[in-house]
């Protein structure tokens, strides 16, 4: 499993609790869905959290990462990850390199990444630009899996409106949506502007 970005506490030796910084206690940024948990808010730490931390830290100069290298047990570390997903700590995305590779991005970073896709796209369109918010509002908590199917996003898109197949368009052309070529009717989620980042995996394996 390779992550252009993101840890700290023994899976085997129990977890472990940072000291509390008045950071802690700052506003969240906007953009920031409510479902979502900050970095900065989660005091339980993971050998696998800390990992990924660590490799967030040196992203982008590192050539390539393996999670699975970084922390031994490979189950503790699947467990970690799901549990991490739920909280919204966290999300996992399928990559198209052609192999099984996968990108984790912390919640924050991912929100940031989507704020400046969102700033682009209204740039060019401002026409249909409430999807964005329905997407960050009812799909991201909702739909912790890699990939959706166009039946279901149309379904929680419609929670904040007519959602149509332009609305999907734009998401995708926004790069937060990709279409599988195996089947049409679903969508990887992806992580905008992630050509470059894509490149350079490729060519370091």
């Amino acid at each position: 499993m390779a992550e252009p970005w993101p840890p700290y506490s023994s899976s085997s030796r129990g977890k472990k609790k940072r000291p509390r910084s008045p950071n802690d206690d700052a506003t969240s940024s906007q953009g920031r869905t409510e479902n979502s948990t900050s970095l900065e808010d989660n005091l339980i730490f993971s050998d696998t959290l800390i990992a990924l931390q660590l490799m967030r830290t040196q992203f982008p100069k590192l050539e390539k990462s393996q999670l699975y290298s970084s922390v031994k047990d490979r189950t503790q570390v699947d467990r970690d990850l799901e549990s991490l997903k739920k909280d919204r700590v966290l999300r996992v995305f399928k990559l198209n390199t052609g192999q099984d590779d996968h990108a984790i991005m912390f919640m924050d970073d991912y929100l940031k990444q989507m704020e400046s896709a969102v700033r682009r796209s209204k740039g060019k369109n401002q026409d249909c630009s409430e999807v964005f918010e329905w997407f960050e509002k009812y799909v991201l908590p909702s739909k912790l899996d890699v990939s959706i199917d166009h039946l279901e996003l149309c379904s929680l898109l419609s929670h904040g409106g007519d959602a149509r197949d332009k609305h999907i368009t734009l998401l995708m052309n926004a790069g937060l949506l990709t279409r599988q070529l195996i089947d049409p009717n679903m969508y990887w989620f992806s992580i905008p502007s992630i050509g470059p980042i894509l490149k350079g995996l490729t060519q370091v394996c």
